[in-house]
């Protein structure tokens, strides 16, 4: 929503405005949590092209960074056309994957070396998996007050099958050592300064996540080379954490003896605060945390935003529900902005780290405007708050329920 159609909603009395502009009902009105915004309120954004890419929308293009509309993330495994694209530096060009090379070092690696990509198909196990990566601001624009960065609403996110060899595999290789602590990349993107001594990004996952039999150094996407925008010719993929940990165009990685220092692991970069603070709060460095584990979250798949159903008529729902590194226990959808919520039927994942799918109906008992919104919940019973939960300096982790806007006649 642009900051013109938030101001007319609040002034001109939000769901009465939306029901006299609709020409309808809002049955269930007295129900919807007070201050938040009509899904059918929601931004509309033609979309723009990244070639290959097509029906992204684009937040920014210096560095190109592209969302994904829900409707267009129906399929099980996320086609490479339909992948987001979060980049913080720009793709390096004229790749050759033949004499990409790929160092391993660093103060706990007890036997440095480099590989080709041939070389890694070669002395290593290839394995295929769906892994679920998600952007650590998707929801970002949902924010009061505004947090800076891309305006991400809920399509930052994407489970495509990668194809690679086991990053525990290649470390255990080179040896790890007793005191190695975290695990860290380094990427050919260039500074958006053009500086070739400044790095646009060089994150990490602590040593326990890098050993995880999921965490893959990857150079293919649903069996074809990996998207330029996606990594090509070679990345990291460690699900169901920030996507900012699976680093792309992938040229060095190091074994630490202590956390990663590289850019964008110091706060405020995916770090949030240790306990709850007030909106528009300035936080110190000491009191955030590295974001690890993504929060549990859902999104609506089918329908599209905006439907419009006969009332006699049954509408099918259906989308995917993912937890970081846990597992998906229920979801639930409601009709009545919260009020009660039906169990769906829920899928579980192809592997560990893959998105679920949930599949269900509803129905509506009149005519006017409804929302369908979508609420997951844990194997350990944490559920998706139904608004925006706590605010943070950089608008990360933002899981509240997804809702899309039905207008039923």
């Amino acid at each position: 929503m642009n900051p013109q159609t938030r101001r007319v909603f609040l002034r001109d009395g939000g769901l009465l405005a939306l029901g006299a502009a609709l020409g309808m009902a809002i049955p269930h009105a007295r129900h919807f949590p007070p201050g938040l915004i009509p899904a059918a309120f929601a931004a509309d954004n033609a979309p723009a092209a990244i070639p290959g890419k097509e029906g992204l929308i684009i937040l920014n293009d210096r560095p190109w960074n592209a969302e994904t509309p829900a409707h267009l993330l129906d399929d099980p495994v996320t086609p490479n056309h339909r992948m987001f694209v979060r980049n913080n530096g720009l793709a390096p060009e004229n790749i050759d994957p033949d004499s990409w090379r790929l160092e391993v070092g660093g103060e706990s690696c007890l036997r440095p070396a480099d590989f080709t990509i041939a070389d890694l198909r070669a002395r290593f196990e290839t394995v295929s998996l769906q892994l679920q990566l998600e952007c650590g601001g998707n929801g970002r624009g949902e924010f009061v007050p505004a947090a800076s960065g891309n305006q991400w609403t809920t399509g930052a996110v994407g489970c495509p099958e990668f194809t690679g060899a086991r990053l525990r595999d290649v470390l255990n290789y080179c040896g790890v050592g007793a005191d190695a602590v975290y695990v860290g990349y380094h990427g050919a993107d260039t500074h958006l300064s053009g500086d070739p001594d400044l790095e646009p990004i060089s994150r990490g996952v602590p040593i326990d996540k890098a050993l995880e039999r999921e965490s893959l150094i990857a150079w293919a996407m649903n069996g074809e080379d990996l998207p330029l925008q996606n990594g090509f010719p070679l990345r990291l993929v460690c699900g169901g954490w920030p996507g900012s940990v699976s680093g792309k165009w992938l040229r060095r990685i190091v074994v630490r003896n202590r956390v990663h220092d590289g850019e964008k692991m110091a706060p405020p970069s995916y770090t949030v605060p240790r306990h709850p603070v007030a909106p528009g709060s300035r936080v110190p460095a000491t009191d955030m945390r590295i974001i690890e584990s993504m929060p549990v979250k859902s999104l609506i798949t089918h329908p599209q935003s905006g439907i419009r159903v006969d009332r006699r008529e049954r509408l099918d729902v259906r989308g995917h529900a993912w937890a970081g590194d846990d597992l998906v226990s229920a979801v639930f959808l409601s009709v009545d902005f919260g009020a009660t919520w039906l169990p769906t039927a829920l899928q579980s994942p192809a592997n560990r780290l893959a998105w679920q799918r949930f599949s269900s109906w509803v129905q509506f008992p009149e005519p006017g405007y409804y929302e369908v919104w979508a609420r997951a919940m844990d194997a350990a019973g944490r559920s998706q708050p139904m608004v925006v939960p706590g605010w943070n300096p950089r608008g990360y982790l933002n899981n509240a329920c997804h809702r899309v806007a039905v207008q039923v006649v």
